[in-house]
């Protein structure tokens, strides 16, 4: 018969909460700077008259949006290095960015105690890219509904 590790689940489930609290707040920043970067462009005039007016605009926000998640994934990286999981940033850092994406190698694994924080942080990730996709999303309609103004009904 295989033996079953025991995997703790309170202790992981509230460090894994306080790190998803914390990784809500950075996200709700990065959302904060692209919303204020349009309506920004949008009072300069700077919005809505072509695609070059517009692009900027976009990848701004976008590269807003990869910024949070790389450094909500280096939060994570640092709870795993001190929880003892992994010696060194950059291996945590790795391991970290397979769990957030749910890309799951599965070639580095953590030890049963602090396991569960796997699928929290995974959790975490995807809807943190769901937030993510929603705002672009958003922002790129504003921009074609100004830009396009038959679109707008």
């Amino acid at each position: 018969m295989t033996q079953v590790p025991r995997i703790p689940v309170l202790l992981p489930l509230a460090v894994g909460a306080v790190v998803i609290l914390c990784t809500i707040f950075i996200h709700a920043l990065s959302v904060s700077v692209s919303l204020n970067l349009l309506r920004h462009e949008r009072r300069l005039g700077r919005t809505g008259r072509s695609f070059w007016s517009d692009f900027p605009v976009v990848v701004l926000a976008m590269l807003a949006t990869l910024a949070a998640h790389l450094i909500e994934i280096a939060l994570w990286a640092e709870v795993f290095v001190l929880c003892g999981e992994f010696p060194y940033f950059g291996t945590a850092y790795y391991h970290s960015a397979v769990n957030y994406t749910t890309l799951g190698y599965g070639d580095l694994v953590m030890t049963p105690h602090w396991r569960f924080l796997g699928p929290l942080e995974a959790a975490n990730g995807m809807l943190l890219f769901g937030v993510s996709t929603a705002m672009v999303f958003a922002l790129i309609q504003w921009l074609i509904e100004a830009r396009f103004t038959d679109l707008r009904e």
